[in-house]
């Protein structure tokens, strides 16, 4: 092995060699002959005149300038994507990638760095860290791979054949090299690497080993050259527009993106219209080495896990940053963020434990006790905290009654409204432990010490109970006090089986058979058994076997209010939902079986952004109403939700506006809604500054806010960024939209609504989106993705809108790295309190959580966390 590799390092210095020399004959024009430019724009923002040539002459000092060159900001502090190009590029060169409204690129007022406002040379340091970071993670990307993987791999495939040495087919290069997930891409390295026409024969082991050598050169040239060769596919040293064109087809296919002819075509005359500055019809290697130096630029603060910030750095920060000052100890950030969470489940548990406490007291001291001992305290204790229970499941599910109660700022200060489906899902829990604890006590213990009791007990303490005959233990399970306290039980566990996470939601750990009756349809009409449940409650606690005192029967006196209270709201929602029924305006069928639905807004409907309804379809079912949050902003004329399908109700509905769709008919479905209800979003207004992550389908709470808050400068009821919301008054003054997906697709779902915020909040920095594509691309330091980066800032620069999202929201091409993105916010917000808003999976909720705990605790900035729960 070690002769092997003695003779792939000659072999690859000769290759070397060899190929500079080839550059050198095929490429005259060097780095050594690219003009040092500087560029700054001096135009004021408003001025537009002469737009285009100003834009041309622009870009085409930027795209001459060399890698030494380094551009600074300007001191404004905002910007349009319509404004002046060479401004708008900078911004992209110098900051992480550039916001619809500009308001991502404002530099922080109170970084050092950011103050000077003249254009500088950088450092030498500065210059070779940025040829470092250029495909900073090789051609092979986060593959991690090494030597003895491809070594590996290669034994795997290869075959003796009649040469000296083992072979694999050229065909088995992407496997070798860990790039099977993109062959074709694979197969033009290969080709590159060659340097020739002929290039599909065998591959042996030297052979790979030198490949594997100059792929893992982290030099920026070697990399450099090998993706300039893999574009000029007939070696010539010359890239056309139409090599251009088809590696721009090759890396979106390769990353799964959607690219059309058209785009590509005019991506490939973007560039050369950027490098081809003599119109010579094709570019050289020193010009597209100039470009993807200027254009993969190294930020400072990544906001993709996958960009070029490494994991040494955000440890780095970690160790640096967080230690600037600490503003509050850890414990008075998780008393500040569950103070209210705790008083109430303390209230709760208090409230269980005297009232357990008062009637074991109680019949410990009844005759009953010396036949049944502490079976029958126990039990009685268990049933009186079912009595308190029973009743307060009820309150966390009148939403009528809690959307108002968080209208008095008071009252919504005290109580975690947001926290209601939990808290009845707490007292579920306490429900299932009483009747655990209450029945099993009676069925394990009472009954059968009252059946097995001595005659002589028995007479002289409960025989009247039973009419002077002592019963046996069926008798007593026949009786009407046990009969129904077993059916109740038997509805409750139904009901609170089938509302658990894997039933409600058709887990695929279940059986096919228990799949098949299970989901939400299952789960909202088993729910509905409470109706049985709370009827056969009052029939049970009207025959109790030890009193006959109607003061010892308060079962009724618990539920008389939550009951009726309950009752009331179902009426109203009935009442009111039948007369919303809402005409259609407009339905369109979105990528991912995505239905949007706007619809006449009924007169008198008043709602706050972050709210949401429910909605019912007849031809569905007259039953069912699904609960989907408002899209559009308290200021339009019209009601708009996106509903994902991710159950049997959202699937039908789908299919039937599809159906109406398809057809054309002029009829739609008929659809009811209810509400507007109150939700964790709706709390927005308490901040200053508000941080919106939603992933997927989950961003939908935020877009009415964004659009509330976009549209808060151009409200006459609004002075000083502040405006009437009930007895709340504040309005946030920046908002941060964080949009994590995983399919391009998914990105048209909001397009509109985006392009709309992006155009009421073109003249301010109120709003501040990102985009990111988590599982279809390659990060942005993966050579398969290089091309499409470039493309995507100069695309961006020129047309103010992004290659991937067709909207002015820029796409980061990889997860968010939270982190950096916290650690941005806290820097940029000294001092302020922080509404981060959540939507999504439970699993990046808890990271979240932590971090704001971590940055509260470490920073001046506090982070308090929201999370949605439905």
């Amino acid at each position: 092995m070690n002769t092997l590799q003695g003779n792939a390092n000659e072999n690859n210095k000769l290759i070397k060699t060899q190929h500079h020399q080839r550059v050198s004959q095929n490429d005259p024009t060097t780095m050594d002959n690219v003009h040092h430019v500087q560029v700054e724009s001096k135009a004021p923002h408003h001025q537009h005149h002469n737009h285009d040539s100003h834009h041309r002459s622009s870009l085409i000092a930027l795209m001459r300038a060399s890698p030494s060159s380094s551009l600074t900001p300007s001191s404004s502090t905002s910007s349009s994507s319509s404004s002046s190009s060479s401004w708008t590029l900078k911004k992209y060169l110098l900051y992480d990638h550039p916001g619809p409204t500009g308001s991502n690129n404002v530099p922080p007022h109170d970084d050092e760095d950011h103050q000077e406002h003249q254009l500088r040379p950088p450092h030498v340091a500065e210059i070779h860290e940025l040829q470092k970071r250029v495909f900073i993670d090789g051609i092979v990307g986060h593959s991690g791979m090494q030597w003895n993987h491809v070594n590996s791999r290669f034994d795997q495939v290869s075959s003796p054949r009649t040469s000296p040495e083992p072979v694999v087919e050229w065909s088995n290069f992407a496997f070798c090299i860990g790039m099977q997930s993109s062959p074709e891409f694979a197969n033009e390295l290969l080709r590159a690497l060659r340097g020739g026409k002929h290039w599909k024969f065998n591959i042996t082991k030297t052979d790979l080993y030198r490949f594997w050598l100059r792929i893992k050169d982290d030099s920026f040239d070697s990399r450099m050259r090998i993706f300039f060769y893999m574009c000029n596919r007939n070696n010539d040293g010359r890239i056309t527009k139409t090599d251009i064109k088809q590696t721009i087809v090759l890396a979106a296919s390769t990353n799964k993106l959607s690219v059309t002819q058209e785009e590509a075509e005019n991506s490939a005359a973007l560039i050369m219209e950027s490098l081809d500055l003599q119109n010579k019809g094709y570019i050289q290697i020193s010009q597209m080495e100039c470009l993807l130096k200027l254009i993969q630029s190294p930020s400072k603060k990544s906001l993709a896990a996958g960009d070029t910030e490494k994991q040494n750095n955000v440890e780095s920060n970690k160790n640096g940053f967080l230690k600037e000052q600490e503003a509050m100890s850890r414990a008075e950030v998780l008393f500040r963020t569950n103070w209210r969470r705790a008083w109430m489940v303390l209230v709760w548990v208090m409230a269980c434990i005297v009232l357990f406490g008062w009637k074991f007291y109680q019949y410990s001291h009844r005759s009953g006790f010396q036949v049944m001992g502490y079976c029958l305290p126990t039990a009685k204790g268990a049933a009186e905290t079912l009595k308190l229970n029973m009743a307060l499941i009820l309150l966390p599910v009148c939403r009528n009654t809690i959307t108002w109660l968080r209208k008095d700022p008071r009252i919504n200060y005290l109580i975690p409204f947001n926290d209601n489906i939990n808290f009845h899902k707490l007292i579920a829990a306490g429900i299932v432990v009483g009747v655990v604890l209450h029945g099993g006590t009676h069925l394990a213990c009472d009954f059968p010490r009252i059946s097995g009791s001595s005659t002589a007990v028995f007479q002289q303490t409960i025989a009247a109970r039973f009419g002077f005959r002592q019963p046996t233990y069926l008798q007593i399970l026949a009786t009407t006090e046990v009969a129904s306290g077993i059916a109740m039980v038997f509805l409750m566990a139904i009901a609170f089986t089938l509302a658990t996470k894997w039933p409600r939601r058709r887990s695929p750990a279940l059986p096919v058979s228990l799949r098949r009756v299970t989901g939400y349809n299952t789960f909202w009409y088993s729910h509905h058994l409470f109706v049985i449940v709370y009827a056969l409650l009052i029939v049970h606690s009207m025959f109790l076997f030890l009193t006959n005192k109607w003061t010892e029967k308060t079962t009724w006196m618990y539920i008389a209010f939550p009951v009726l209270l309950y009752t009331g709201e179902r009426i109203f929602r009935a009442v009111r939902s039948g007369s919303y029924e809402v005409d259609i305006f407009k339905v369109s069928l979105c990528p991912g079986k995505v239905l949007y639905l706007k619809m006449q807004k009924p007169e008198g409907f008043k709602y706050q952004s972050g709210m949401y309804i429910f909605l019912q379809c007849p031809q569905i079912s007259s039953l069912e109403w699904h609960p989907f949050s408002l899209t559009s902003g308290p200021q339009d004329d019209y009601l708009s939700v996106h509903i994902r399908t991710l159950g049997d109700w959202s699937y039908q509905i789908y299919d039937l506006f599809q159906e109406a769709v398809l057809t054309r008919s002029e009829v739609c479905p008929k659809v009811y809604i209810d509400g507007p209800y109150g939700s964790a979003s709706q709390d927005h207004v308490k901040y200053d500054i508000v941080m919106l992550i939603g992933l997927g389908i989950g961003a939908t709470p935020f877009i009415s806010i964004l659009k509330d808050v976009a549209a808060t400068t151009h409200n006459d009821h609004v002075h000083s960024g502040v405006r009437e919301y009930g007895n709340l008054t504040k309005c946030p003054q920046k908002a941060y939209l964080y949009w994590v997906t995983r399919e391009q697709n998914s990105l048209d779902w909001f397009r509109d609504v985006m392009n709309q915020i992006a155009t009421s909040n073109k003249n301010q920095s109120v709003v501040e989106m990102h985009n990111f594509l988590t599982s279809t691309v390659y990060p942005a330091g993966d050579i398969r993705a290089a091309l499409l980066s470039v493309i995507q800032g100069l695309h961006h620069a020129k047309n103010g809108t992004d290659l991937v999202s067709r909207s002015p929201i820029y796409t980061h091409f990889a997860r968010p790295n939270w982190f950096n993105i916290f650690a941005r916010l806290a820097q940029r917000h000294r001092g302020a309190k922080i509404g981060v808003f959540y939507c999504g999976s439970s699993n990046l909720a808890r990271e979240l959580k932590k971090l704001c705990t971590e940055f509260s605790t470490k920073t001046t900035t506090r982070f308090v966390f929201h999370k949605e729960n439905y």
